[in-house]
């Protein structure tokens, strides 16, 4: 774990940066991330006991991560990035790298608030949402102004189970950014957890009414009430709010998933197929989605399609596969 667990109070104002690093910095706004992370390493050649140095050089591991490959921040979080299999072993190597950065920095100086938000959110990355949670609050402690650290305090908490911290950390979040249209949603999937599903309603209703005159939507609202009504025994319903988020990120396999779902609940049948095929197109390694596709397609009597997506199911499950019945 890095950091000096016994480091209490904020850091003071770092010492002012030398040209290399101002230098560095002015390459990472521009963009040049690559080349900022060149300045620095010659930077640290020189100069390996810059606390400040190494803090910069974790930060820019962590942005190389969101430039390679896309952290969501919009319909998921933080915790999930658009990345393909073969690339999460890279992001987590560079995750580790970020923080093993910010651990030698701490041997020379304390971190600032915003240090530790980053060395949180590269827990995040890691799946550890015990130790994001434990230095996010400490980050919120020190600033208590950072939106997005409230923000994502939220979500580590939410992936904890801990849902009523959760819904503390979002409506934080929400006194210093009202509108906020990813923490209201989140604030509704903490509410789904604690069983308070009015509750959780509204906040989607909310969120989805924020941006009612946005250009580009967050389909999460959307998804996350189809979700909670098909929950609820409720397909009908869900179905326009389904239908919404497909229209809004067509590309969003759970959306396609879930419309899926609510279609083969109400039996229409080729059109459960149609979503289906659209999630395994955009999901093809989710064994889930093959287990419902199998039985859709033995209903509508497709018995060879059936098979091969019983096996792709047991295959990717690790399960053995269910026989299909011949057609008569």
């Amino acid at each position: 774990m890095p950091l000096k667990s016994a480091v209490q109070t904020p850091s003071p104002n770092p010492p002012q940066l030398e040209a290399s690093l101002v230098e560095a910095k002015s390459l990472l706004q521009k963009g040049l991330v690559r080349d900022a992370e060149r300045a620095v390493r010659q930077h640290l050649e020189a100069h390996s006991d810059s606390a400040e140095a190494h803090f910069l050089l974790g930060y820019i591991l962590f942005r190389e991560i969101q430039t390679e490959t896309r952290l969501e921040t919009t319909a998921e979080s933080v915790e999930n990035l658009d990345a393909r299999p073969a690339d999460v072993k890279t992001r987590d190597e560079k995750a580790r790298e970020s923080l093993a950065e910010f651990t030698v920095g701490a041997k020379y100086h304390d971190p600032n608030a915003f240090d530790l938000k980053i060395v949180a959110l590269d827990y995040v990355l890691l799946g550890d949402y015990v130790d994001a949670d434990k230095w996010l609050t400490r980050s919120v402690a020190w600033n208590p102004q950072d939106t997005d650290a409230w923000y994502y305090l939220g979500r580590a908490r939410y992936n904890e189970n801990k849902f009523a911290a959760a819904v503390d950390a979002f409506l934080q979040c929400l006194k210093l950014s009202p509108g906020n249209v990813k923490a209201e949603d989140n604030l509704g999937l903490a509410y789904a957890g604690l069983g308070r599903n009015e509750e959780a309603t509204a906040a989607y209703q909310q969120a989805m009414a924020w941006q009612s005159q946005a250009t580009l939507k967050n389909p999460g609202p959307y998804i996350n009430l189809g979700s909670l009504l098909l929950d609820e025994s409720r397909p009908e319903e869900a179905v326009p709010y389904l239908l919404h988020a497909v229209e809004i990120a067509p590309r969003e396999s759970r959306a396609h998933e879930l419309l899926g779902k609510a279609y083969t609940r109400l039996e229409k049948l080729s059109e459960a197929q149609a979503e289906l095929e659209k999630a395994v197109e955009l999901s093809p390694q989710s064994a889930n989605l093959h287990c419902m596709l199998a039985p859709v397609y033995r209903k509508r009597g497709v018995a060879e399609k059936a098979k091969l997506e019983f096996d792709r199911c047991a295959a990717l499950s690790g399960s053995h596969p269910t026989p299909v019945s011949p057609q008569p």
